[in-house]
């Protein structure tokens, strides 16, 4: 997850989990995760935009997260997020994968083997709210994987994935709007531009005047 400038670009609806979309750019998306360890669901009192447009304020995330303590901006799509509880501290880089505005975002870590895969999908609710589910596929590398398919492990990370959901539905409804947007989309870890760039000239081109 990662700290955006403001943008505006269009939205897409997202698919349903494990299907494939068409992007704005006209290709073919794939969404990454197709199992879970972990699955949780909030629901805000805010219209989807206000909450996907706060989300996507990482920068945010140390001021009403129980364990993330900062979030480095690295690239447009990689974030450094550093963890803690009491003394203990873990720093990590996140790349976003995939991003709809209003709809979805998918993340991966950035070691070799991923440690964990992560997605949060934005729905309206019928009162005119936002349900934000997350989900998770835990991924330690070496003999820590075998404590991930244990029952405990994953009721311990539900149970924390839960609490910081719910420190988020606090904190957006307390605000009451979002303190900040990014609109941009992302496809298999690239920033998407309305606009393509002209392909670059070889020749130098010199500073006149």
């Amino acid at each position: 997850m990662a700290t955006h400038e403001d943008d505006a670009q269009q939205a897409r609806p997202a698919a349903p989990l494990g299907t494939a979309a068409t992007g704005g750019d006209g290709g073919t998306r794939r969404r990454p995760l197709r199992e879970q360890h972990v699955e949780e669901t909030v629901e805000v009192a805010v219209p989807v935009r206000t909450a996907y447009n706060q989300w996507t304020q990482f920068k945010s995330f140390p001021r009403f997260s129980g364990v993330v303590r900062d979030v480095e901006q690295v690239r447009p799509t990689v974030t450094a997020w550093t963890l803690g509880y009491g003394p203990l501290r873990r720093r990590f880089a996140v790349e976003i994968v995939e991003q709809d505005p209003d709809a979805y975002l998918a993340w991966r870590g950035m070691r070799q083997h991923p440690s964990h895969q992560g997605e949060v999908e934005f729905t309206p609710t019928r009162a005119g709210g936002t349900a934000i589910t997350v989900r998770m596929l835990l991924e330690p590398p070496g003999a820590a994987r075998v404590l991930t398919r244990s029952g405990r492990a994953t009721r311990l990370a539900a149970r924390l994935v839960r609490g910081e959901l719910m420190n988020f539905k606090r904190f957006i409804e307390g605000l009451g709007q979002e303190g900040g947007a990014w609109r941009g989309t992302i496809r298999n870890g690239r920033v998407q531009h309305d606009h393509p760039e002209p392909p670059r000239s070889r020749v130098a081109q010199w500073p006149v005047g």
